[in-house]
């Protein structure tokens, strides 16, 4: 169910913002990528793990260093690191034991990360293709 509720909830997010205009300003993605990475980092503050903390931190850092990067050079690093953190998402619990991430997150943001950096990099090659 949070599969669906996180590919769902994508399709919202990004069908609001190009049908409102959002998804012009070139910091859209790149800021939503930024909150999205940042909700481990949420999930360490409340379980008052300083070690997890400080690894979510790291992780979250490195994210936001690749949303900078992608906004100033191409919002195609930004469509790869959503979809990336979506396949991180999968393999979190793997590597960095975070006890107040919810039972259900991993599937949830993996959902919608993926789809949202796929619904960027559609937008990316239809204006490429646009501009033939």
């Amino acid at each position: 169910m949070e599969y669906l509720i996180g590919f769902l909830l994508s399709l919202a997010v990004a069908g609001l913002a190009i049908i409102i205009g959002f998804d012009q300003e070139r910091a859209f993605y790149p800021t939503v990528l930024i909150v999205v990475a940042s909700y481990y980092v949420l999930f360490a503050v409340m379980a008052a793990s300083g070690r997890t903390l400080v690894i979510e931190i790291a992780v979250a850092s490195g994210f936001l260093l690749l949303a900078i990067i992608g906004y100033k050079k191409s919002l195609w690093l930004v469509a790869i690191a959503l979809a990336g953190h979506g396949v991180f998402d999968i393999v979190h619990h793997l590597a960095i034991e975070n006890p107040g991430v919810p039972h259900w997150w991993p599937g949830f943001c993996s959902a919608f990360d993926v789809i949202l950096g796929g619904v960027l990099a559609a937008r990316l090659l239809r204006s490429r293709l646009a501009t033939r």
